[in-house]
């Protein structure tokens, strides 16, 4: 049985963070696997729905949430793109979100849910945890054929054309600003 509370302890003391481990997870976040909130320093697990899941899923997204909380909490330890792309979220139906001020802004872009994914999967700081849960768990079950399908599952199917994600920052912060403009004005 796989103990998440070990590895998250080894994890925060190893990493210098003070974080919460919750398995009880947010409200819109029933079907996820796990999240991070910045705000409380959170990193929720869905116990329940990964309850059946190998230990070696179980670990990759502990680790990947994990990632998540030191991309916030510690940016000085990542580039400046994932940096730059953890201050958006882009869902895979074309929500998007911008933290300003510890605040998250509302946006939608219009498109498929291919788009989307591609897009969600992309962006730096995704590919960044992606990568680090996949190490983390090679650590502990090797690199067996089941764990690189997971991670080639969470990772873009081709790469992205250079600049498409500073194209599509630039689009939501517009559309945020508009949107933005228009709550003043109702207010």
């Amino acid at each position: 049985m796989f103990d998440y509370r070990e590895y998250f302890d080894r994890y925060c003391q190893d990493h210098k963070l003070e974080l919460i481990l919750s398995f009880d997870m947010p409200g819109g976040y029933e079907t996820a696997e796990g999240t991070f909130d910045l705000e409380s320093r959170t990193v929720f697990i869905n116990a329940e729905y990964l309850k059946e899941a190998p230990d070696h899923v179980k670990a990759y997204c502990l680790f990947h949430e994990l990632r998540h909380a030191s991309q916030y909490l510690c940016p000085e330890q990542f580039g400046a793109a994932v940096i730059r792309s953890s201050r958006y979220v882009i869902m895979f139906d074309g929500t998007c979100y911008k933290l300003v001020d510890g605040k998250y802004h509302e946006c939608r872009l219009e498109g498929g849910a291919e788009l989307f994914t591609e897009l969600y999967l992309g962006q730096p700081y995704e590919v960044d945890a992606n990568e680090f849960a996949f190490e983390q768990a090679k650590k502990f079950y090797g690199d067996q054929e089941e764990l690189q399908s997971l991670y080639e599952s969470r990772m873009p199917e081709r790469p992205l054309a250079e600049g498409i994600y500073d194209s599509i920052y630039a689009f939501i912060d517009e559309k945020i600003k508009a949107s933005d403009r228009r709550t003043d004005r109702d207010v």
